[in-house]
């Protein structure tokens, strides 16, 4: 009809993606992941009644995950970088449906979903990063997005361990399965209209073997991998033996997680180890956080089970210094690695994650089988100490 007038539809144009793009992503990501963090831990004791099994259980799983975070390049050259990206999120939700289950069984298969979803989110997050982020912001993007996730990590523990002993297993981890698909309506509303931040990658992935030889084979990326283990290590033993630790030695459930979240409370002061990385250098900041966070360790390992608030005291101080490491760690190897093999290289480096998952859990088994529950920190204060003189004799001055 010569009366019908066909109106432009206007089409909201999506900005480039920035350092708020990946920072919000990530924000509730952990949301998806946090909430569950002191829960797992507390239900594997429940169901298997003895720490050094609860070791060997996180150990097994990370041995199973390593080997899917060393294939990633292959599904991400097979389905692009979204589809993984959205079946990392998906494998959240599907891990909270094995939890509820209450089973050894379900416990392994739910544990097994949760770090093939962190590992599938991890890698394509940070190869959207390198795309998107120019290497002298690497650093102010890496501290907003630990600072984003802060209110995450921080009231996440608390509020899993609220639902889970108030209102059962069901409450807490359907929690994470409502956050996944937030996190997944998220990630598709940023794909709206030509947004180029999740293109599939251009380049090829190459055999597994070979990528692990290829890292190897570089100084620099070798040295971001130790650097991010050493924090990670941290990490894994404090979400897994924090809460352990509270509960053992009689302050409760609660206190485990509120340990936690109080830990998670300081990575708003990534914002700040930021800024002193970029004052006096990458170097000198993240060598000084090592050698602290390590002299807090070795002090909550003699404390031990004397005094376990004090304990958990130091357990704190320790976080504070590690944000240093989150905030500023992973600029190592943003810089370092090559663009054309970005994404293999970032595989083989997100392997820090698994390991450190993997192996101070097998350490922890043999060292509890001789010395109480103190010599956990103790062994991990040990290891920041070798980080730190690493860190300090390796790194380049000007990171």
């Amino acid at each position: 009809m010569s009366t019908h007038v066909r109106h432009p539809i206007w089409l909201p144009a999506l900005k480039a993606a920035d350092a708020r793009t990946f920072a919000s992503l990530y924000a509730v990501e952990s949301f998806a992941r946090a909430t569950v963090s002191s829960v797992i831990p507390i239900q594997a004791y429940e169901i298997l009644h003895n720490e050094q099994i609860v070791s060997i259980l996180y150990t097994v799983v990370a041995m199973l995950g390593l080997s899917v975070t060393l294939f990633m390049p292959m599904l991400i050259r097979r389905f692009a970088r979204r589809w993984v990206y959205t079946a990392g999120a998906c494998l959240l939700a599907i891990g909270s449906l094995f939890f509820v289950t209450d089973t050894l069984a379900g416990q392994l298969a739910g544990m097994l979903c949760r770090v093939m979803g962190a590992s599938a989110l991890s890698i394509t997050l940070n190869l959207y990063i390198m795309d998107h982020i120019r290497k002298t912001d690497f650093m102010q993007a890496e501290s907003l997005r630990m600072a984003w996730s802060m209110l995450a990590w921080t009231g996440g523990p608390t509020l899993g361990i609220f639902l889970y002993t108030r209102f059962g297993i069901y409450a807490a981890h359907g929690a994470v399965a409502v956050f996944a698909m937030a996190l997944l309506v998220l990630f598709w509303t940023y794909r709206l209209g030509d947004n180029p931040s999740i293109r599939p990658g251009k380049t090829r992935p190459a055999n597994p073997l070979a990528n692990i030889g290829r890292f190897i084979a570089q100084p620099r990326l070798r040295l971001a991998w130790l650097i991010a283990f050493g924090r990670s290590c941290f990490w894994t033993t404090f979400f897994v033996y924090g809460p352990l630790f509270m509960v053992i030695t009689g302050e409760g459930k609660l206190a485990g997680g509120l340990l936690v979240s109080a830990g998670n409370a300081l990575l708003f002061m990534a914002i700040f180890w930021g800024k002193a990385g970029k004052r006096f250098g990458g170097r000198r900041t993240m060598t000084f956080a090592y050698f602290a966070m390590s002299a807090t360790l070795l002090a909550a390992g003699f404390v031990g089970e004397t005094v376990p608030l004090l304990t958990g005291a130091f357990l704190l101080c320790g976080a504070f210094f590690t944000i240093a490491l989150d905030a500023l760690g992973s600029t190592a190897f943003m810089r370092s690695v090559r663009s054309y093999e970005r994404s293999q290289m970032a595989a083989v480096y997100r392997t820090y994650l698994d390991f450190s998952e993997l192996t101070p859990p097998l350490v922890y088994s043999v060292v509890l089988a001789f010395f109480g529950l103190g010599s956990v920190f103790v062994t991990l204060g040990l290891l920041a100490a070798v980080c730190g003189f690493v860190t300090w004799r390796y790194l380049p001055k000007s990171l």
